[in-house]
Formats: C-alpha cells, structure tokens, sequence
C-alpha cells in the first residue's frame, strides 16, 4: 500500500493540505465542479470575485480564445456577498472545502465592507483582494499598479478583519515589486501574482473587436512566462508567500512555480478546457515528489542560480 505523502505549505498562518489552489474566476464558486471531484482534496478554492451587490458583469461577447490562451472581460460578475454567504458558503463548509473569497470593490470603503462581512463567517480561511482585474471601468488596475493605493487598501482592511489577507498583483504595475513591498509593508499575509495582463482580438472578416469590452484579460499558457519571471522577481522583493498564478495547466507548470519562489499554485484558465485540470495538477505533482523524494515545501526557491 503506498503511503501518504506530506503535501503540506505554509503560507503565512495558513497550512493548506497541499499547494494547489484554483484561481478566481475561473472555478465559480467551488461547487460547480463536484460532479467531476472532490474539490476538498485540493489546497483551497479562490472564490469568483465577489461585490457588495450582484454584478451582472459586461455585455457580451465576453471571451475570445487567442494563441495559447484566451481573453475575456466578464467584469466581474458575481452573486453578490449576501447570497454567497447565504447560499454558497453554507455548502463549502459542510463539503469541507477551503474557502478563499476573492473580493473586489471600486472605493477603499466598500473593501472593508466585504472584508468585515466575511469576517464573520465560519468556514473562511483567507481573503484575496482583487486589486488589478483589467477589465472594469474603476477600481481595478487604479489601485493594483500604484503602491500607495494598493498598500491603502490593503491597510484599510487588515484593519478590519482577523482573516490572512493576500492581494492579488497586476503584471501592468510600473514597478511591481514596489507594489508588492506597499502590501507587506500594509499588513498583507502573502501575494497572489498574476492577474491577466490587457489585450485585444480582432475579427478581420468583420473588422472589429472579438470582445465588446474591446479589451480583456490574456490568460493561459501565453502568460506563463512573464507570470514566472514575476513570481521570481516579488519571491526576492518581499518576506511573505507568494502564491503563483498563470498559465498553469500541468504538474511540471506548478513545480516550475514552486521552484521559482511561489510556495502555492493557482490553476485558472486550464480548467475552462479540462474540469479535472487541478486535480490532475495535483496528482502530477504528488508523483513527481515520489519519484524525486522530495516534498512541496522542498522544492520552494530553489531553483539553480546558474
């Protein structure tokens, strides 16, 4: 019988049961994917951004596939956090799922707003702040590419809640390790990078945009790169985790992460084409650390300097 095997991160004052998380917005809620697995055998869930009030998001056509990725400008569309307290949470909780809720605001007031509302909810392991969705008229990139503004936010509310809190980094900031210091320096747990980074599509048969919005967020493979090369660059910068997001679809994508400095993943735009994406990430990454007797927490930083 093969024995189990320690999976375990730390990230902050959180012990995940392995480094393999979802990323917002592309996993709904965490309950949409029960059909195909146990979403609990997983680190932890980053909830679909959530608002003071339900969003209905952008008009469509809202996504457009690109080489090795895809676009979108959903806008953030969401439930709202009353329901998901209400009618989402309620279930994670009895599945035992852990719960990230990613939470988006346009002014620094209602961050706290949702901050201090979820606070008061069992079940809730940490909050992600989306500071830098690229695909919103405010609020988004404004606070996630200027180090005061995002180290505002994130001050105003760790101020309000006892949850770790994470913020999630723009690949447009000017100097996102700058950014990236502003957060620690404000009180945040650890660092989520990265978001998507802006681009369009264009229809030539019709000579227009593929999306309404006209720009969206790229994600997927294209952006795994430069999502490597920043997780590298802040896991230097700051003292707090950095948890990896961006083009992750494999096992050997999420080690590459772990080896550059992420002490978590995040899989994302891989499970629009495979349901089973992070699952099967996972059990990758439980073979690759039989087969070279090592363990996650091992193979964080230590990528070769040569």
């Amino acid at each position: 019988m093969t024995r189990a095997l320690e999976l375990s991160v730390e990230v902050g004052s959180v012990t995940l049961k392995n480094p393999v998380l979802t990323a917002s917005g592309t996993f709904g809620y965490g309950l949409e994917h029960g059909a195909y697995f146990d979403v609990a055998e997983l680190g932890g869930v980053c909830t679909k951004g959530l608002s003071v009030e339900p969003r209905a998001g952008n008009a469509p056509p809202r996504i457009a596939e690109t080489a090795s990725g895809m676009l979108n400008a959903i806008g953030l569309a969401n439930v709202g956090v009353e329901a998901f307290c209400n009618e989402k949470l309620p279930i994670l909780r009895e599945r035992n799922v852990i719960v990230i809720p990613n939470i988006f605001a346009t002014t620094v007031e209602d961050f706290v707003r949702l901050a201090a509302r979820l606070d008061r909810e069992p079940g809730v392991t940490a909050l992600e702040l989306n500071v830098s969705c690229p695909n919103v008229a405010h609020g988004g990139l404004e606070f996630g590419c200027d180090p005061a503004a995002a180290a505002r936010v994130t001050r105003a509310v760790r101020a309000a809640t006892s949850l770790p809190v994470w913020v999630k980094m723009s690949p447009e900031a000017g100097d996102i390790r700058a950014v990236g210091r502003a957060c620690e320096e404000a009180g945040a747990d650890a660092l989520t990078a990265i978001n998507t980074l802006r681009g369009i599509a264009i229809d030539a048969e019709k000579r227009r945009f593929r999306i309404h919005n006209k720009t969206g967020g790229l994600s997927g493979p294209a952006l795994k790169p430069i999502a490597l090369r920043i997780v590298w660059e802040l896991s230097r910068a700051v003292k707090i985790p950095v948890i990896g997001i961006g083009g992750i679809a494999t096992a050997r994508d999420a080690i590459e992460f772990l080896l550059a400095g992420a002490t978590a993943v995040q899989v994302g735009t891989a499970s629009f084409a495979d349901p089973l994406a992070p699952k099967k990430v996972l059990t990758g990454l439980e073979s690759y650390c039989r087969e070279h007797d090592v363990l996650p927490r091992d193979l964080i930083g230590s990528l070769s300097p040569r």
